[in-house]
């Protein structure tokens, strides 16, 4: 790795730990962009030429807390019996999690910087914190480097296709399907006044998802 090319890692690492420090010790929207710069030790001109904006560093931030998602992936799916269980439990992981930080997950895959225009933020920001991906889940690479949440889906799916679950022309609409069911959750667990659990969210979550899948599987 070239001096320049560290020298990015590092002052980024900077700015994103000042980020989270303050989201940590007083919530979101206590960010800006001169309260990061000033706890990172530099000036805020030197943060915008990592940064596009405020959001663009709260959104790089906030892919801190999808570590103990990482991490606990292997658990929920070390049992697995086949590649269709597999995807489930990769969902309950997912779900629960989401729904434990709400605004994060809705800011990193729904947001305002989950389109082209960060394509490789996730691939950047674990190159800055490689220890955050957790070693057990190797295996689950393509998919927690994927920043479009229909892409991350659809590559589990596309395994469970291989292995005769489904057809692939079927693919497409089980996946959009299964994200609205997991985003229609997420935007009532954003709402204060929440009507479930995290854990009836996720039990109702995987409830659908289960309908949906049993819809489309081919009986083998």
């Amino acid at each position: 790795m070239d001096k320049k090319l560290m020298q990015k890692r590092r002052i980024m690492g900077y700015f994103i730990e000042a980020t989270n420090k303050i989201i940590e010790e007083e919530g979101i929207d206590a960010v800006t962009i001169r309260k990061v710069a000033d706890m990172a030790g530099y000036n805020s001109a030197t943060l915008y030429n990592y940064f596009k904006n405020l959001n663009h560093l709260i959104f790089f931030a906030s892919m801190k807390y999808l570590k103990d998602y990482a991490l606990d992936l292997y658990d929920y799916t070390k049992d697995s019996k086949n590649s269709l269980e597999n995807y489930v439990n990769i969902w309950k992981c997912f779900s629960y999690h989401s729904y434990l930080k709400p605004e994060i997950y809705n800011l990193i895959f729904f947001g305002e910087f989950t389109s082209s225009a960060v394509n490789d933020s996730i691939k950047e920001y674990y190159s800055i914190f490689p220890e955050e991906l957790g070693k057990e889940s190797k295996q689950y690479l393509p998919m927690l480097l994927e920043d479009n949440i229909y892409l991350r889906d659809y590559q589990v799916l596309k395994i469970c296709a291989k292995e005769g679950f489904f057809k692939e022309e079927d693919l497409t609409e089980i996946n959009e399907m299964n994200i609205l069911i997991y985003q229609g959750m997420l935007c009532r667990m954003l709402n204060k006044n929440k009507a479930y659990t995290v854990e009836d969210a996720v039990e109702r979550t995987l409830k659908y998802v289960n309908r949906t899948l049993s819809a489309y599987r081919i009986d083998i």
